[in-house]
């Protein structure tokens, strides 16, 4: 067992790094752990981003590979170790805390910062895969307003309140969105329900679900199967964009942290403290809502001052 650290770090996101690099600046001497393939690569799903157009400091926009690139080597600049492998379990009894990873490796440390993201759900095709980041995302805001989606047709599949927004996002840079939903009503909340009825560049395909992805290369199109008739049609979008839900990446937790009834980590607000002192959390495992990397990294900043405070005191 290796000894004991300030702070361990769990996942490689913007939270992760962010937070890595105040606790470095810190003099704490963070251990992050960044994962392997939990829950996503390295780095977080900007590793599975195009051109990101929307984080500060890059008018041109930068490489979602290159800008978690830039991030990590700005942690291990200040000096931040890494450990490339998944966290299997953590043991939240009492600090020092102990984490296990799948590697077999043990490590104990007075504080720790979970900021393990979390997963969009996506379609179990093979076509999806084939075609994600050509064309399929399951993120508007981050990719709505690339060069490839203005001026097109662009679908959005689910019925939630995230698909309207989606889609509502949307309707600024396409020339039409088709909304795409397996039942006959929206599961989003009525005043969202009303929005998308209500916008004409919203129209509504009810009882259908997307049976395939077309396209060599690019995407140029949906497969659809009709829930009712069982009928399958095409339509032809330059988009699709994925909106049926996220998974928080908390299973190592292994219910130890109070989370809400989807799952992420509760923090008061403005905090990023969790039900267990000395614990916090930072990005999308605790950020049902915004999911952007600019709000990430400011809860990771938070999170790392908040525990060089919570160590502080403990001293």
């Amino acid at each position: 067992m290796s000894n004991v650290s300030n702070v361990i770090i769990i996942g490689s996101g913007p939270a992760g790094l962010t937070a890595a690099i105040y606790a470095a600046r810190a003099n704490l001497s963070p251990l992050v752990i960044e994962g392997f393939q939990s829950g996503g690569m390295p780095g977080g799903q900007l590793m599975i981003t195009g051109v990101v157009e929307n984080f500060p400091g890059f008018p041109d926009g930068i490489d979602g590979q290159q800008l978690m690139a830039n991030m990590k080597q700005q942690a291990q600049n200040a000096g931040a170790a890494f450990e490339m492998d998944d966290v299997a379990s953590a043991d939240l009894t009492s600090p020092p805390f102990t984490i296990t990873t799948e590697g077999g490796s043990t490590f104990q440390t007075q504080s720790l910062i979970i900021a393990t993201g979390a997963t969009a759900r996506r379609l179990p095709l093979e076509s999806e895969q084939r075609l994600w980041g050509r064309g399929i995302s399951a993120c508007a805001v981050c990719d709505g307003a690339l060069p490839i989606f203005r001026n097109q047709p662009l679908a959005v599949i689910g019925g939630g309140d995230s698909a309207v927004e989606e889609a509502d996002h949307l309707t600024k840079f396409a020339s039409k969105v088709y909304l795409i939903h397996r039942r006959d009503r929206l599961r989003a909340s009525s005043i969202m329900s009303k929005r998308a009825e209500a916008n004409p560049k919203i129209e509504l395909l009810w009882n259908r679900t997307v049976e395939e992805f077309l396209g060599d290369t690019m995407l140029s199109g949906l497969k659809l199967k009709d829930t009712t008739d069982g009928s399958v049609s095409e339509l032809q979008v330059a988009g699709a964009f994925e909106a049926i839900g996220h998974i928080p990446n908390t299973g190592f937790l292994d219910g130890q942290l109070d989370t809400d009834s989807e799952g992420y980590l509760v923090v008061p607000p403005g905090r990023s403290t969790t039900s267990i002192e000395g614990v916090f959390a930072a990005g999308d495992v605790r950020d049902p809502v915004y999911r952007q990397a600019v709000a990430a990294a400011g809860s990771g900043c938070m999170a790392a001052l908040e525990a060089e405070r919570w160590l502080a005191l403990q001293e």
